[in-house]
């Protein structure tokens, strides 16, 4: 949404363009995004989904996969869409402490009808089970998936 991959270097899309590729995809028939943003430009996302999943797993957690994303993309063993630097890495542990949970449920809180908390990857295999069962037995209707 952010970025225009190009071969020659990415160039970052205004709010106006991210906001507008966005809607592109939120008013098909059937989507999935993942991300952290939160700001105004991804609000009409949350408005438009049918379920939204807040992963909220442990601090230490995010920080050890922090850490471990910056040696694995700096051995070029993982994949990066952007130069892992050193200001980049530090830019990461203040988004985690800072953008996270408290900045999402003020903002969007609102929905907590259609918002699941999962906080570990058994919840995760959980919560998808449940959906792929209701899916292959109801089609598109969801579940109450809120009561796993």
């Amino acid at each position: 949404m952010v970025w225009k991959r190009h071969p020659s270097g990415d160039i970052r899309r205004t709010e106006e363009e991210m906001e507008k590729y966005l809607n592109t995809i939120i008013y098909a028939d059937t989507w999935i995004i993942e991300g952290i943003h939160n700001q105004d430009w991804v609000s009409n996302s949350f408005y438009q989904a049918e379920l939204i999943v807040f992963l909220d797993t442990k601090y230490s957690v995010r920080i050890y996969r922090i850490i471990k994303r910056f040696v694995l993309q700096k051995l070029g063993l993982e994949k990066s869409n952007y130069k892992p630097t050193i200001p980049i890495f530090l830019k990461m542990f203040i988004w985690n402490k800072k953008i996270g949970k408290q900045n999402f449920f003020e903002k969007y809180g609102k929905f907590e009808n259609k918002i699941v908390i999962v906080k570990n990857k058994r919840e995760i295999k959980r919560l998808f089970d449940c959906f792929l069962r209701t899916y292959l037995t109801r089609g598109k209707e969801y579940a109450n998936i809120t009561n796993l």
